[in-house]
């Protein structure tokens, strides 16, 4: 094949998903010629980036074309992780030019300027996934990577992390079950200290709840019912009384418990009363519990005489 009859098209689209790179793996696979790869360098429609890959028309790169251009050039088995895969995931914001690759068993092993690799003793297939089509660790194996290599504001990337729905608290403590000696287990452990909490007491303010109804003759609520496009705990819409408990299923951070009183703001501008009990409350003052909610049923039906 002429280097003027290479397939340009079948090029330029599969270096678009892959940030604008290409590898020369890739470019043989698509019909071209060694020679041809050599020729079109010369001619400036490749750039080498990395031994073996090239931005396709021009040298400017984004974070993806970086990010792909460092896996290219390590082979197969080569995942982003570390600060990269975090920066990938938008768990943070790095300044710094060195991606990070974890690369299993011997591939990769000539130096590439710019890039850092890691070489675990394990990375089994539930701890790598796809990110844009990026071959990338985890969330949860990215923390517990991060916090190995002793990053300063871990506590900032769990919240934002958590607030952004990336992992599962039950997954990445799976993990730590996995690896209990593996360095950063401990900091990482002790950062999600912060954000431990009950798994029950949604159920048990319900039991409250009915105790209470029945007790005075009121109406029992409604329970996980939808309003103003958000699932609530209970609901009395006979005098739009929301009752919401602080509870979570497995952990929750600061950010989520912040995201939980801006849905109690919702609710109040759009016209409802809302009362919110923590678990303490629940568990160590039922009286306060039901006195309150009693007092707000109260309140709204004499006001609607």
């Amino acid at each position: 094949m002429s280097p003027q009859s290479a397939p340009d098209g079948l090029i330029a689209e599969l270096a678009a998903r892959q940030g604008g790179v290409i590898s020369h793996a890739q470019l043989l696979q698509l019909g071209l010629s060694a020679e041809s790869v050599k020729y079109r360098g010369a001619i400036r429609r490749l750039h080498a980036v990395h031994r073996g890959v090239y931005a396709v028309g021009h040298e400017l790169l984004g974070p993806d074309g970086r990010w792909w251009a460092a896996l290219l050039a390590l082979g197969e088995c080569a995942f982003l992780s570390h600060h990269s895969a975090a920066d990938a995931f938008g768990m943070r914001q790095s300044a710094s030019g060195m991606v990070h690759i974890t690369v299993r068993g011997r591939n990769g092993r000539k130096k590439h300027a710019g890039i850092k690799v890691h070489r675990p003793l394990e990375l089994p297939d539930d701890e790598v996934t796809t990110l844009r089509g990026l071959p990338i660790t985890t969330p949860a194996r990215t923390l517990l990577d991060l916090s190995a290599a002793g990053i300063r504001n871990l506590d900032t990337v769990l919240d934002r992390a958590e607030h952004q729905r990336l992992l599962s608290f039950g997954e990445l403590h799976a993990l730590l079950e996995r690896y209990p000696r593996r360095p950063g287990t401990r900091s990482l452990k002790a950062q999600l200290a912060r954000y431990r909490g009950p798994v029950d007491v949604r159920s048990e303010l319900e039991r409250l709840v009915h105790k209470l109804c029945d007790a005075h003759g009121l109406p029992r609520p409604q329970v996980n019912c939808v309003i103003e496009g958000k699932v609530r705990d209970f609901y009395w819409p006979h005098c739009r009384l929301v009752v919401e408990a602080d509870s979570y299923g497995w952990h929750r951070s600061p950010a989520a418990l912040n995201a939980d009183r801006e849905r109690d703001v919702e609710l109040t501008l759009a016209g409802y009363r809302v009362l919110r009990f923590t678990w303490e409350q629940v568990r160590d003052r039922p009286e306060y519990v039901v006195s309150a909610i009693l007092a707000a049923l109260g309140a709204e039906a004499s006001s609607r005489r």
